[in-house]
């Protein structure tokens, strides 16, 4: 089921960091998540792997006050600004975080080892350049709230119209497993965050849920080939809005840096 990715993790949490609102100790045990540890390597000024709490004071001491987030798919490079070595590793990782005033990106580099329900997780940012220009195709959050809430209604219609919404007891569970974990008390964002935002990513990671769900259509169903195409064409516009507005959810900190600054 549907998660958060890491560099939203480590965007908001560095990001009420950058501006005081928590300790480091705090911003990098939150960013870690479930995984066992997270490194930062090819920092400028750092020699081999340092941790996110040294990470994060080093892009501070560049002069980062904002990160961003980046979320591309192949045919979408959504919130990346070049070069394109940094765009094709982003691309690889379907993630990355951006510190634009200090041209510094970071790509995940994720290795798991360990037997099932032990598995260990550990996380190394590759640092990169990257161009200090306006992300790709990233809206504002009301554009983002708008856009998503048109695309998921059409697409409910069409959907339901053509009986394609995969509502079996398949997806019915799995929609109960992805509510009962949203509601177990979990925290969205990091302070500093305007509400606007908390919503906009709730809503976001909500749909994006109930794509994954609609997608995978039930096991031993009646729905053809052609009815699945239909399905997945329906879909992918409900997953571009999502994508962009979890983008404009986790950017929008970096956003409001900008706009007090003028």
């Amino acid at each position: 089921m549907l998660e958060e990715p890491r560099a939203g993790r480590l965007a908001a949490w560095g990001n009420a960091l950058l501006a005081g609102l928590v300790s480091p100790d705090e911003a990098a045990a939150r960013a870690v998540g479930a995984d066992a540890v997270h490194r930062v390597a090819g920092l400028p000024g750092e020699d081999g792997q340092v941790g996110l709490t040294l990470a994060l004071g080093r892009l501070r001491a560049m002069g980062v006050a904002g990160l961003r987030v980046a979320l591309p798919v192949p045919g979408h490079p959504l919130g990346l600004c070049g070069p394109p070595e940094f765009n094709a590793a982003a691309l690889e990782a379907g993630e990355a975080v951006l510190a634009p005033a200090a041209a510094v990106g970071l790509v995940p580099e994720i290795s798991s080892a360990g037997p099932a329900g032990d598995v260990l997780t550990e996380v190394v940012w590759r640092a990169g350049a990257v161009r200090p220009a306006p992300p790709a195709d990233v809206p504002s959050l009301g554009e983002a709230e708008r856009e998503l809430a048109e695309v998921l209604r059409t697409a409910t219609e069409a959907l339901t119209a053509r009986d394609l919404a995969g509502a079996g007891p398949v997806a019915q569970a799995g929609l109960d497993a992805y509510r009962a974990r949203t509601e177990r008390g979990r925290q969205v964002l990091a302070p500093g965050y305007p509400p606007r935002a908390v919503r906009v990513l709730e809503l976001a990671q909500r749909v994006a849920a109930l794509v994954e769900i609609a997608g995978a259509g039930e096991p031993g169903s009646a729905v053809s080939a052609g009815e699945m195409a239909v399905r997945e064409e329906l879909l992918r516009p409900v997953e571009r809005a999502a994508r962009r507005a979890r983008v404009a959810a986790y950017n929008s900190f970096a956003e409001e840096l900008e706009r007090q600054r003028g």
